[in-house]
């Protein structure tokens, strides 16, 4: 497979595309789904066909505007229809060409569609389970200009000029650690690709997965051919059916048209990739867990040094990266690293995927610069609070971040700013909680999914978290005292310092947030025994009652 062939692949795509007046793109993501989407497509086109209308129906992948799906793109007249059934199918079908129909016209999108896309600039607009649709928009082109057009060690200035940072929560600077494994000795290196995506409300790498599967496939590819390596593993998890079902189709497809296998657009290059199921572990997102549990050992971290990059998979060089960091790679080496450098901020480049959820109108993902503020995030793209509610605080990282309140919306969004403030950036969860939340409780939540998921390998986190654990609920229900408080700090102090992973490192972070900003609310609970919010059931007042 070489350029030539690739443009007259996507010229044949453009040809088929032009025969029909209209394309309708049906979201077929999980979200939309659930709500019957695929129902809804086979409709439609009944539909269509039933009235001679010359129009394509394509399912597409996530569209992004989850709070008001199942969604339906027509093209050309780029019209989003929201909440659409099947029974909606036939007026559709027959508003082509003429006026849309108002009463399924998405009122929701001139806010959500002030974003900048680059991983999601094909979701929603190529059918995910067809190559040649992602050939069409330019896929692997990058790969083909990696191989033949440049030097392995010229890929990695690119992506170093680019100032990509590592999207799975560290922020590791991408092109450094591409380097490193780089210069690693060792007969075999390994690409892994972690798709292991477990903090509460996330859904970014998972709609990543299931609406461009090939474009993460083609980043994992040009990371191989400039660090070495010559196979591949996409760990996921098992929850995620439908994107392991996609991706298993786009690695049978890529193999035959020779975009993976042995001698790869017609050089020396030879890689493969490999799917491995997670069960579910969130500690799996941790590197090395996920490297063991590749291995078929009990997913649980290792200390550091060694680490993966000398020494990983089976002892050999291993590169590791999430979803959302291979799927920048392949549009920095189209148009160029300083081109994605001048995305976003002094030290944040790009855009970020974030899943916005929570007390927010507009639920869904966003992809935005770095650096844009909070402030725009919720308001604008994300409409708000609705419900004549207020409010109170967005939680970013997951329940390794922290809790932001009100008056710091206006913090730009990377990864210095948010460390600065007591949250990380994560892989992406943005969790918007407003006055009717209690802040001791969101505490109590993330730390009792963190001592839930500790793999109870060291002491610190397998001990520490189910004490804090107690203490919380103890705070919460109206028994705790200024006692449990004190012991609480003291707590995340040492898990934090003394955990041999980042889960446990960071499982304090939601605790000390709220202790940070909310304190207010910890007092309440202890000192006069009610929740501001209204949202703990107070047991010490039962009692008094009694």
């Amino acid at each position: 497979m070489n350029s030539e062939e690739l443009e007259q692949i996507a010229e044949t795509v453009r040809l088929e595309n032009a025969k029909f007046d209209h394309q309708i793109n049906v979201c077929m993501g999980t979200g939309c789904l659930s709500q019957h989407s695929d129902k809804l497509k086979d409709a439609l086109s009944h539909a269509v066909a039933g009235q001679g209308k010359k129009c394509l129906v394509r399912r597409t992948g996530c569209m992004g505007l989850c709070a008001a799906g199942p969604l339906v793109l027509v093209d050309p007249e780029e019209t989003l229809y929201q909440h659409v059934k099947a029974e909606n199918a036939e007026a559709i079908a027959q508003s082509l060409g003429g006026e849309p129909v108002e009463a399924l016209q998405c009122s929701l999108r001139e806010h959500f569609d002030q974003q900048v896309h680059i991983v999601l600039e094909n979701s929603g607009h190529i059918d995910p389970e067809r190559i040649d649709d992602y050939i069409a928009r330019d896929g692997y082109k990058a790969l083909v200009k990696a191989l033949t057009e440049m030097t392995p060690n010229e890929v990695i200035q690119q992506i170093t000029e680019s100032g990509l940072r590592g999207r799975g929560g560290g922020g590791y600077p991408t092109g450094l650690k591409w380097s490193t494994v780089a210069k690693a000795v060792g007969d075999m290196k390994y690409v892994i690709c972690n798709g292991d995506e477990g903090d509460p409300g996330a859904f970014m790498d998972r709609s990543v997965l299931e609406s461009d599967p090939q474009r993460v496939l083609e980043g994992m590819a040009i990371a191989a051919n400039a660090v070495g390596a010559s196979k591949g593993y996409v760990y996921v998890r098992a929850e995620y059916p439908l994107a392991v079902s996609r991706l298993t189709l786009c690695l049978r497809d890529a193999r035959r048209r020779g975009l993976l296998g042995n001698g790869i657009c017609g050089t020396q290059f030879d890689f493969d990739v490999e799917i491995r199921l997670g069960a579910g572990a969130f500690v799996c997102g941790e590197e090395t867990a996920l490297i063991a549990s590749i291995e078929g050992k009990r997913g649980t971290p290792k200390p550091r040094p060694p680490y993966p990059a000398s020494s990983g998979l089976w002892g050999r060089p291993t590169l590791i990266n999430n979803v959302e960091t291979f799927a920048n790679i392949a549009p920095i080496l189209r148009k160029g690293g300083k081109w994605f450098a001048s995305i976003g901020s002094e030290r944040s480049k790009g855009t970020k995927v974030f899943a916005l959820t929570g007390k927010i109108k507009n639920t869904g993902l966003v992809e935005v610069p770095m650096g844009i503020k909070l402030r725009e995030i919720i308001e604008v793209i994300g409409g708000g609070v609705p419900g004549g509610h207020k409010f109170k605080a967005v939680q970013t990282g997951g329940p390794s971040g922290g809790c932001i309140p009100e008056e710091l919306l206006d913090i730009g969004v990377s990864y210095d700013a948010l460390l600065k403030i007591g949250s990380i950036m994560g892989s992406g969860g943005m969790i918007v909680m407003d006055d009717t939340s209690c802040m001791v409780g969101v505490a109590l939540y993330f730390m009792e999914f963190c001592m839930t998921e500790s793999c109870g390998k060291c002491i610190p986190c397998r001990a520490g978290t189910a004490q804090m654990y107690t203490l919380l609920t103890r705070i919460s229900n109206g028994t705790g005292t200024m006692d449990d408080l004190e012991l609480l700090e003291l707590l995340c102090t040492t898990v934090k310092e003394a955990s041999l992973c980042g889960l446990g490192q960071t499982a304090p972070n939601p605790v000390l947030s709220t202790l940070k900003y909310f304190r207010h609310e910890y007092m309440e609970h202890i000192v006069h025994k009610r929740c501001p919010a209204g949202a703990c059931v107070m047991k010490a007042a039962e009692e008094a009652l009694a």
